[in-house]
């Protein structure tokens, strides 16, 4: 376990350094070898520290990698969200929109996210080691996709009073504005055949956003 510090102290500081220096030490190696061909040993050699200093900071690989996919999550409109909502007072600029303006805003956040080369690289480690291992699947999960639906859901929560439409299942809705947001140009992205561009991302999130506002107000979802 880490010690902990106070922030005035230096060395919180300098702990606070080691750690972010193994994590995107952790990211190059998991991206250019996969996450069972990474070792603990190499992270820590190239992130210049020993691999005692890495197992104080994490308990195990499985732990960098959830440590490397909530770095991964931490751009703008993928902010930290808990069970009870978002962390601390970071909410995106759209947060305060309602949902006619908001989604198609949210819809293009989400997608140059997803479709950036780190996320797609990080994407295909998974799918390629999750088999193998079942725990890194789960923690992507919880990571990435688990991330992304409470936002949503903790948007729902705000303006659906608002709208009186009715939600059965806040998570679901989530899940389904991202898979229509990437049904058309995720695939595409993923096997290197083309890389969409802004005018493309801002469309595909307006038909998106129309798509998912009218399941909503159906009380389809």
């Amino acid at each position: 376990m880490v010690k902990t510090w106070s922030d005035d102290n230096p060395k919180a500081a300098l702990m606070s350094r080691k750690r972010a220096m193994i994590v995107d030490a952790a990211l190059r190696a998991f991206l250019e070898n996969g996450y069972a061909e990474s070792s603990v040993n190499r992270i820590a050699e190239e992130a210049g520290v020993s691999i005692k200093t890495l197992y104080r900071h994490f308990e195990s690989k499985d732990d960098l990698f959830s440590a490397v996919m909530e770095a991964a999550c931490s751009t703008p409109g993928t902010q930290p969200v808990s069970a009870t909502g978002l962390a601390g007072t970071d909410e995106p600029d759209w947060f305060s929109a309602p949902p006619p303006v908001a989604l198609p805003i949210a819809g293009s956040e989400y997608l140059r996210h997803a479709l950036s080369e780190e996320q797609l690289a990080l994407y295909r480690v998974v799918t390629r080691d999750a088999p193998r291992f079942p725990e890194l699947a789960r923690r992507y999960r919880e990571q990435i996709t688990g991330t992304r639906d409470a936002l949503f859901a903790s948007y729902l929560d705000r303006w659906l009073p608002v709208t009186g439409w009715k939600v059965k299942d806040k998570y679901g809705a989530a899940a389904t504005f991202a898979a229509l947001l990437k049904a058309a140009l995720f695939d595409d992205a993923l096997f290197g055949v083309t890389s969409a561009s802004d005018d493309e991302i801002a469309s595909c999130a307006r038909h998106a956003a129309i798509q998912v506002l009218a399941l909503m107000e159906a009380g389809r979802l």
